[in-house]
């Protein structure tokens, strides 16, 4: 019986359902490639393939997606960001580093150590630059005997289009909890509150410097959510790493949590901006409408800057300040 459970919330929908039918045929694609919004989610079904692929009824395997140094299984590779840049680099040709895609071919070129198969995870495939894509799309071209490869990422347009192409795709619904922090909805209330003030309409420049100050004061407490929840979920995952993870890995995996708290924070932010604007909607508000409008597409811009790592203080000043002129009453 395999050991590693698929999410729960996703057991019997479709997309598992075929890779369950394909795992009991012996029928699963070499190249899987698994994207949604959440990349925990996405972990959990990798872990959950790779598990019934290296531990079949009657197998010699272990616990799939552990590191060997912790009883896991030594014929499951993983390659994983590093740095703070967060990408997966290719490695020096002849003697390639650890955590590099030249060491991670290398790896599953061999042939497997005591299960009948192989896997390979690329974790954040996205984060592969133009030359590491070309490295690993050779071997994705042609894999190795009874390997099969699972890229995991939330930005699957991200990839070279002849990497897609070499893959069946199956997208996963996310499967994680809301983000949940004490300091959250008071944080949204006041928030509100501020547009609140600028749909009102403020005159004399006491006033208007009084709402400048607030938009700065909701930045600093909005960083200080985005901290305190990234420690709080990295020292639950921290448990869980390899013993042996290299300290780039590390701070790669810290910045993705990071990152990932970010953008569920920004769609906090879209939806305490709708739910403010609703009731105004109702009464047919044009210049609120107007100005939801151009909140949103404002939102999306600046959540676009997040991913490319810009700071969650620069990203959330500008639109803020972009709010201040877009909303006040004149």
């Amino acid at each position: 019986m395999p050991t590693v459970s698929w999410p729960e919330s996703l057991a019997g929908t479709p997309a598992v359902i075929v890779i369950e039918k394909a795992l009991a045929h012996e029928r699963l694609a070499h190249g899987l490639l698994l994207h949604g919004d959440d990349l925990d989610t996405l972990v959990l079904v990798a872990h959950a393939i790779a598990d019934r692929l290296l531990n079949p009824p009657g197998g010699p395997g272990t616990l799939a997606h552990r590191n060997p140094g912790e009883g896991g299984h030594p014929d499951c590779f993983e390659l994983r960001p590093s740095g703070k840049a967060r990408q997966i680099r290719i490695g020096d040709m002849v003697n390639p580093e650890p955590g590099t895609m030249r060491e991670f071919l290398r790896k599953i070129s061999v042939s497997p150590a005591i299960a009948f198969c192989k896997v390979g995870i690329v974790y954040e495939a996205d984060r592969m630059n133009e030359a590491t894509s070309n490295a690993f799309l050779k071997t994705l071209e042609e894999p190795p005997g009874v390997t099969t490869l699972l890229l995991l990422t939330t930005r699957p347009y991200a990839l070279l289009p002849t990497i897609r192409s070499r893959c069946l795709h199956f997208r996963f619904a996310s499967s994680a909890a809301p983000l949940s922090h004490p300091a959250l909805p008071g944080w949204k209330t006041d928030y509100q509150a501020w547009l609140g003030r600028l749909t009102d309409g403020i005159t004399g420049r006491k006033a208007v410097a009084e709402q400048v100050f607030a938009l700065y004061g909701l930045v600093v407490r909005f960083n200080a959510i985005v901290a305190g929840a990234t420690a709080e979920i990295w020292k639950a995952q921290e448990e869980k790493l390899p013993v042996d993870l290299a300290e780039e890995e590390q701070i790669a995996i810290e910045t993705g949590i990071a990152n990932g708290i970010r953008q569920k924070l920004f769609a906090e932010i879209e939806h305490a901006t709708i739910t403010f604007a609703r009731p105004r909607l109702a009464a047919h508000d044009g210049a609120v409408r107007r100005a939801l409008t151009a909140a949103v597409d404002e939102l999306e811009r600046c959540n676009g800057l997040l991913r490319l790592n810009l700071s969650e203080s620069a990203a959330l000043e500008e639109f803020l300040l972009t709010s201040l002129r877009l909303w006040t009453r004149r």
